[in-house]
């Protein structure tokens, strides 16, 4: 049993994808895979990791979607990860993607797969836009030089696909594997290392020489446990070696494998006298320049969120399928079923009672939440198939480095706008811990999801100076929370750095596909939210605790110049904060909020405490401790928000 097991797993061939980010590798990994994926944490780690099948060559093949590294020496967890895999999962191919635009320097990571004996397959993607600069190849020269398999590739066009699948399914290790060659210094450090090795190691034992003399412990850890006999001898020839090119090793190392990639792409590019400059090329440069890049992106942020989420989505989807669909045809019809067809009272008011499943549940979750959700994630997917997204990281680097962030922490913060769970779990994607808290902090605290700002934007719209101010509040706080947070934190900022991948029209079939994901993840995360929440909710009002609880909350309602029946939005709040968004919409409907009851309510809200799931997310993420701190911190600080506001709202009558 267990043989013909090993059997039919040995037929499974791992193929597993490198390269650094944004060069196309998620791309690839679609095309390969197509719909057979699944995403889960790296064994020990926060990290995710794609795997997905392909039939390649008549065979089964394991296809593994590596998180973005930058050379075999690692440095961040996201890079351990990725060699880990390299080291474990021990594939049968290795597809380096890298960008046609930077060959030369993303050369030298190929350099080191080479040099550490790994099946390489090199994929040179970003054809299309490199062709479109001018630049022209050689790669039949480039493939005689390195020994491998070189592809020439165009991923978002689907250009290439056919090589590299033929390349994976008739993949041999070449006759005369290519020898990288030092100077004869360097080569007498490997020699002395590599002479008192005799374990058995995934990578090649000069490649595990370098990683010892470059100070890599993981490797150090392996080597130990590899050479129980000779591992003191090691040790010892990589301290005296450390020791005496202490000044020089790290920088002679790197020069020498930039001037061997060098002569390898000589004759290999060829670069025009005057080079063209592309369209994307001058967007990109406006996008990262601070004079220029603000007002790009206050005419995205105004089109996309105010007018396209806000308006289109919040305003005309929602009146249509909450205020005719539902108000006026679906519930009064469902709840007259319901009532003539089950007989019992509390189960009536489950279904379709003020709090029931169906006329309260399902109405949020679908009349008004699902449109909101839905044209925020056709907005940002657009933005993301454009590449505008590593620019916006680049314009926004400077100011987030003073909340003790890099501008890498944007994509979590702009995610957060769709839904605040998904971001908070993409946070894990950051350098340091530091960094993590600070961001999860952020999200909390100041960040809406989508659905409840589109309401908030087609609520407060109607409020002369509603929007302004709930907009001045939330980046007042935003910006004083992460300095203040910043400075209190001990710890360093880490360097920031990433790639750029081409700015390009937008794809309408890669929006879709995004678009489509990501609503099936959060809808199939909030309805059964919704459903609970009606549930409980519904449970509380059978057992009057649900009355206790909003007389209990009257107090801090009366503080803060609401009238009580808000209470019950801050308790769907608890719950979603799209459906505490969704409660105010509610109750404006019915005239029991004023303008600046209005927009008091909106900024308390926002800034009250994160939903179930947010929460969730984040005990799994940073642990009980920093939830709970958090939790209690951003609930102290939205109440106090609230009441100042209300109090110079009502001084000055500004609404």
């Amino acid at each position: 049993m267990s043989s013909a097991c090993g059997e039919q797993q040995r037929m499974v061939r791992r193929v597993a994808l490198v390269g650094t980010p944004n060069v196309g590798k998620s791309v690839l990994f679609n095309a390969l895979t197509g719909s057979y994926v699944t995403v889960s944490n790296y064994p020990g780690t926060s990290v995710e990791v794609s795997h997905g099948t392909a039939k390649i060559g008549g065979q089964s093949w394991e296809v593994i979607d590596t998180p973005g590294m930058y050379a075999i020496h690692t440095i961040t967890e996201e890079e351990r990860v990725a060699r880990e895999i390299l080291l474990n999962e021990r594939p049968d191919v290795v597809l380096h993607v890298l960008d046609a635009r930077n060959l030369e320097r993303m050369l030298v990571m190929t350099l080191q797969l080479v040099e550490a004996g790994l099946p390489v397959v090199l994929v040179v993607n970003i054809m299309d836009e490199a062709e479109r600069m001018g630049l022209s190849f050689d790669l039949d020269l480039l493939r005689q030089r390195l020994r491998i398999p070189v592809i020439g590739a165009a991923m978002a066009r689907k250009r290439g696909l056919d090589e590299i699948v033929q390349a994976i399914s008739e993949y041999q290790p070449p006759s005369e594997p290519r020898v990288v060659t030092y100077s004869r210094l360097l080569e007498r450090d490997i020699a002395a290392v590599t002479s008192r090795m005799s374990g058995s190691y995934q990578l090649s034992r000069r490649s595990i020489a370098l990683l010892l003399l470059q100070g890599d412990e993981e490797v150090a850890a392996l080597v130990r446990h590899q050479e129980s006999d000779n591992a003191q001898a090691i040790e010892q020839a990589v301290r005296e070696i450390a020791f005496v090119r202490r000044e020089s090793f790290h920088l002679d190392l790197s020069m020498e494998r930039k001037e061997i990639v060098r002569k390898a792409v000589q004759g290999v590019v060829q670069i025009p006298a005057e080079r063209r400059e592309t369209w994307g090329e001058r967007l990109s440069r406006l996008a990262v320049r601070p004079v220029t890049g603000v007002p790009l992106l206050l005419i995205a942020l105004y089109l996309g969120l105010f007018k396209f989420v806000g308006g289109f989505g919040a305003g005309t989807l929602v009146d249509f399928l909450e205020g005719t669909l539902f108000e006026r045809y679906f519930n009064p019809w469902i709840s007259g079923l319901v009532i003539n067809v089950v007989p019992w009272w509390p189960l009536q008011e489950l279904l379709v009672g003020e709090y029931g499943i169906i006329t309260l549940g399902l109405r949020y979750a679908v009349g008004i939440i699902l449109p909101i959700v839905a044209t925020f994630f056709l907005f940002f997917s657009l933005l993301e198939d454009t590449g505008y997204f590593p620019r916006l990281a680049l314009l926004v680097d400077r100011i987030f480095k003073r909340f003790g962030l890099t501008g890498r922490a944007v994509i979590p913060m702009v995610l957060g706008f769709g839904c605040s769970t998904m971001a908070t779990m993409v946070t894990r994607t950051l350098e340091t811990v530091r960094e993590r808290i600070l961001a999860t902090l952020l999200l909390a605290l100041a960040i809406p999801c989508s659905a409840q700002l589109g309401v908030i934007i087609a609520l407060l719209s109607k409020v002369p100076g509603g929007l302004l101010v709930w907009a001045g509040v939330m980046t007042l706080l935003f910006l004083l929370v992460g300095f203040a947070a910043a400075r209190l934190m001990p710890g360093e900022t880490p360097m920031f750095y990433m790639e750029l991948p081409p700015m390009r029209l937008p794809q309408l079939s890669n929006i879709l596909t995004k678009t489509y994901t990501r609503m099936q993840w959060y809808f199939l995360e909030i309805l059964p939210l919704f459903v609970l929440a009606s549930v409980l909710l519904w449970l509380g009002k059978i057992t009057h605790f649900f009355g206790t609880l909003v007389n209990a909350m009257q107090p801090a309602m009366q503080a803060i110049g609401l009238p009580k029946e808000t209470a019950v939005a801050f308790i769907f709040g608890f719950f979603r904060r799209d459906y505490g968004a969704a409660g105010l919409y509610d109750l404006q409907s019915k005239g029991l909020l004023n303008g600046r009851q209005l927009t008091v309510a909106a900024v308390t809200l926002t800034l009250f405490i994160p939903c179930v799931a947010q929460f969730l997310m984040m005990k799994k993420e940073r642990g009980w401790k920093v939830s709970v701190g958090i939790f209690f911190f951003v609930s102290s600080l939205a109440f106090g928000s609230g009441y100042l506001l209300n109090r110079l709202l009502s001084a000055t009558g500004w609404v």
